[in-house]
């Protein structure tokens, strides 16, 4: 489990973090959401250990990394997968070459094992037949798959996902939603998802935080979301007619009232 108590961070004289304390469900799709400038990027950076923060604690297993030595959070963040906005793959490199990259810096394993342990994740992300590919002559949606088979291959404890669906048509959209859901579910990763995506905030919110300029403005799941009296929430999701009056309507159908 991640947990995250009190956390502050500022630039200056301008408080971007502003005493956060949450808890990432362990097995669960855990998101971040929030407008841009609401703090959701820094408090993921914070979390992996890429920015200090200010004050306050960020427990892995109870373990505070803010307080690790260099060597002792190396560790950690060996356990961390990472799926970066852009893919961030090598353009020089196969599909085979980048998904094998975590392999040749973490492990001692052989070539051969390696290979065979990038077919099982390519697989697992429905790639088998990309392995000699580079990144230019494949689509968005499948650098977004690479990049997801790379993120895995050490057999992460935690996955971060920033953006994960950034320049993606909506139908390719649901696709890497519905694989992150799965892969989490299914290796009981403790996985983290920094979006604005509302598909994917109705898809696969198993938890989510809801950032407001620095605050932890509203925490729950995409059941409860729906029902939610949180008046820059429902600003936030339900921004368009379309989104508010479906809102309106599950209301209605299921007699409920905003809470």
């Amino acid at each position: 489990m991640i947990e995250v108590k009190n956390i502050k961070k500022s630039f200056g004289d301008k408080v971007v973090i502003d005493d956060v304390s949450a808890s990432m469900k362990e097995g669960k799709t855990n998101l971040i959401i929030g407008t841009s400038g609401s703090g959701k990027t820094v408090l993921m950076k914070i979390m992996i250990g890429l920015m200090p923060v200010d004050s306050g604690e960020v427990l892995y297993e109870g373990k505070d990394i803010t307080k690790m030595e260099v060597n002792e959070l190396k560790e950690i963040r060996k356990q961390i997968g990472m799926l970066f906005q852009g893919g961030a793959l090598f353009d020089s490199k196969t599909v085979e070459q980048n998904v094998m990259f975590p392999l040749d810096m973490f492990t001692n394993m052989t070539r051969r094992e390696k290979r065979k342990r990038a077919d099982e994740v390519l697989d697992r992300v429905n790639l088998m037949d990309a392995h000699v590919k580079f990144p230019a002559e494949i689509s968005g949606g499948m650098k977004k798959r690479v990049a997801l088979a790379r993120a895995i291959v050490l057999n992460p404890k935690y996955l971060f996902c920033d953006e994960p669906n950034s320049g993606l048509d909506p139908q390719t959209s649901l696709v890497i939603d519905k694989l992150i859901k799965e892969i989490t579910v299914e290796y009981n990763i403790t996985t983290i998802v920094n979006t604005h995506d509302m598909n994917t905030v109705m898809e696969s919110g198993d938890h989510i935080i809801y950032m407001y300029q620095g605050k932890k403005q509203w925490e729950g799941s995409n059941k409860d979301i729906i029902f939610s009296d949180d008046k820059q929430l429902n600003d936030f999701i339900f921004a368009s007619e379309f989104l508010a009056k479906a809102k309106e309507i599950s209301m209605q159908e299921q007699g409920g009232k905003p809470k």
